[in-house]
């Protein structure tokens, strides 16, 4: 039987401070939703850290569901991954926390919105979304890496790239306080938003 688990190099440099950073933020127990898994290694790492906590992970595309659901495989609170596409319509009614990595930059930003929109539906009032990647802040210098890998997004696509922080924050304010800002390794941030 062949492995059907995806790698995604990123994470061995970044599950460990994330997880660092997702301990002081999520709750001690319930339902963490996390969209747009990719291959799974982040969930899979997580659940097995965070025990008192239930994980749902979600992506659309197939492969990468068979991908989480194989590095879950054995654990009890990583459910199967759900088909998710963080602009349309989600099939879950409530959540805990709702986690997003690395999403924001490689997807166009109605995916952000959609992930803004879902979040506000499925989370009460107090429960965090908490987003991690790269992101452009205002007043404040974008590492040269960053700039760089921002132009090599858009050449890929055009709808891709670094989103300003304070762009977001425009976004969210009906719904979500004001962003947290935590810094990361690697030029990146947690951004925590709690729901109003």
């Amino acid at each position: 039987m062949t492995d059907q688990r995806l790698t995604a190099p990123a994470v061995a440099r970044n599950r460990a401070p994330l997880l660092d950073a997702l301990a002081g933020v999520l709750p001690a127990s319930g339902l963490v939703l996390e969209v747009a898994s990719g291959s799974g290694e982040h969930c899979a790492f997580f659940a097995a850290a965070l025990p008192g906590l239930v994980f749902q992970p979600s992506d659309p595309s197939s492969e990468a569901r068979t991908s989480i659901d194989a590095w879950c495989a054995g654990l009890s609170n990583a459910r199967p991954a759900l088909a998710l596409d963080a602009a349309e319509d989600w099939p879950l009614a409530r959540a805990d926390a709702v986690l997003c990595i690395n999403m924001a930059h490689i997807a166009p930003w109605a995916a952000t919105l959609g992930l803004l929109r879902g979040a506000a539906r499925v989370l009460s009032a107090g429960a965090p979304l908490v987003l991690y990647g790269p992101w452009i802040r205002d007043g404040v210098a974008t590492a040269p890496g960053n700039v760089a890998f921002d132009l090599s997004l858009r050449a890929r696509d055009p709808a891709w790239g670094l989103r300003r922080l304070e762009d977001l924050a425009l976004e969210v304010a009906p719904d979500f306080s004001v962003p947290e800002v935590i810094g990361m390794p690697a030029n990146n941030s947690v951004l925590v938003l709690r729901r109003r």
